[in-house]
């Protein structure tokens, strides 16, 4: 088939694409259709194979011609993209070209027609002027180490009964009856909750009375006047249930406890030096590669197709419902349940997305002009590597990749760990503020 096309570029990385085809081709593509018609056509008065054509074109008439127009039309955009120097003409996966307006067909003149669609967006990143990275500087010392071993002792704690006519004090674990009264100490309806359970000091009950209930003991009842949100209430409380909990001493014992590779206190703190440090430097690494794709994307813009974005914020809204393991139309109404609509949810996310759109495609741009590519022996590197990281065997490690996807996800994770370290040559990197730890993990 002989077509000849003619490209306009758009906004938002959409293009206009007006191709024509010969008239000869337009004539032959149309005798060939009319000759399998013909040969499967029954019709009143015929035998099956033997309609003429004149009979079939005076029934069908411009139905025919459509349909005609429409296959012609298929196959003459089938032939453009798939020719390899069309490349950058293929339109988007989730775009699917749209007819401009039903093109006239004749069969004594060439078949134009318009169609419009996404395409991959047009790509450089070329001005990385003035960008400076700043690195916060953290440092693990004692203090972290002996959060981390609180935060074990209260894993391994035993949680035992309270002596009868021991008091209730803070940490300790309460079970409690409550109810809301009327001036005249009659029960307000429906505000009764038995066999509640919570820590006494974090205040995770509905009307914060931790320290109210402070120096009660098991089955002792007391009321309880407090102001809430501005309303006075009155609350009758029941503790059915008091229960503190030991912690182990931190000693060799401990660290034998929480695995076996442990044979000292020391042991277990060194192990915990090490992941925190590890933990560390995986996030510095997220933060400073953050800090430099917002900054490329904000010096080198990018059009994003409406069709890429759309897909995007659909798969994330598919993500959401998975999490809450149920369907996307559920989720729809669950939101609208909660006063809310699922378009001024993807509204919010819209900013964001773009964000994480155009650095995906800064980085996958790059990683190709810059021909970056991972060698087996890289692989089996970062197999040990990640072993040494994690406490693990190598052979465990390679076990958790040894699917083709999980694999293909090791090796972009590599790539980008080169792309990043090629890239910080050419910015300015320098020590930022000191933050602690904790600190590290609650920035952005």
């Amino acid at each position: 088939m002989k077509v000849t096309k003619e490209i306009k570029k758009l906004e938002n990385s959409a293009v206009e694409l007006t191709a024509t085809i010969s008239k000869e081709d337009v004539k032959a593509g149309y005798d060939e259709q009319l000759k399998n018609i013909a040969k499967n056509i029954q019709l009143p008065g015929f035998r099956k194979g033997h309609v003429p054509f004149k009979t079939i074109e005076s029934k069908y008439g411009e139905a025919l011609k459509a349909e005609i127009a429409g296959d012609l039309i298929d196959k003459a955009l089938n032939e453009l993209m798939n020719q390899e120097e069309n490349f950058e003409i293929r339109p988007l996966p989730y775009s699917q070209p749209m007819l401009d307006k039903m093109p006239e067909f004749d069969l004594e003149k060439d078949l134009t027609f318009t169609v419009k669609y996404d395409v991959f967006p047009a790509v450089e990143v070329k001005n990385f002027d003035g960008i400076t990275i700043k690195e916060p500087q953290v440092e693990i010392g004692k203090k972290e180490i002996e959060e981390e071993l609180k935060a074990i002792q209260d894993r391994n704690a035993t949680v035992l009964d309270k002596k009868d006519g021991d008091k209730v004090a803070k940490d300790d674990i309460v079970t409690i009856n409550y109810k809301e009264l009327n001036d005249d100490d009659s029960t307000i309806a429906g505000s009764e909750r038995e066999g509640f359970v919570f820590t006494v000091g974090t205040g995770e009950n509905i009307y914060k009375i931790d320290d109210e209930i402070t120096g009660m003991a098991k089955n002792e009842t007391k009321v309880i006047n407090k102001e809430i949100d501005g309303a006075k209430k009155k609350i009758s409380v029941t503790v059915t249930a008091v229960k503190v909990r030991q912690l182990p001493a931190l000693d060799d014992d401990l660290a034998q406890d929480v695995s076996d590779k442990f044979k000292t206190l020391d042991d277990l703190k060194a192990d915990i030096s090490k992941n925190l440090e590890n933990a560390k430097n995986r996030k510095l690494a997220e933060i400073k590669s953050q800090d430099l794709l917002n900054q490329l994307v904000e010096k080198n813009p990018v059009e994003l197709p409406a069709s890429m974005l759309k897909a995007e914020l659909s798969s994330r809204f598919e993500m959401m419902a998975q999490q809450f393991q149920t369907t996307p139309e559920q989720l729809e109404k669950m939101i609208e349940k909660s006063g809310q609509t699922k378009e001024a949810m993807l509204k919010e996310w819209t900013g964001d997305s773009e964000k994480m759109l155009k650095s995906r495609l800064i980085v996958d741009t790059l990683i190709r002009e810059k021909n970056i590519s991972v060698t087996p022996e890289e692989i089996e590197a970062e197999y040990a590597k990640l072993a040494e990281d994690y406490g693990m065997a190598v052979e465990e490690v390679k076990k958790q990749y040894s699917d083709a996807r999980s694999k293909e996800y090791l090796m972009d994770e590599v790539k980008e760990r080169k792309l990043f370290e090629e890239l910080y040559k050419q910015v300015k990197v320098t020590k930022g503020d000191k933050k602690s730890f904790a600190d590290l993990f609650q920035a952005k």
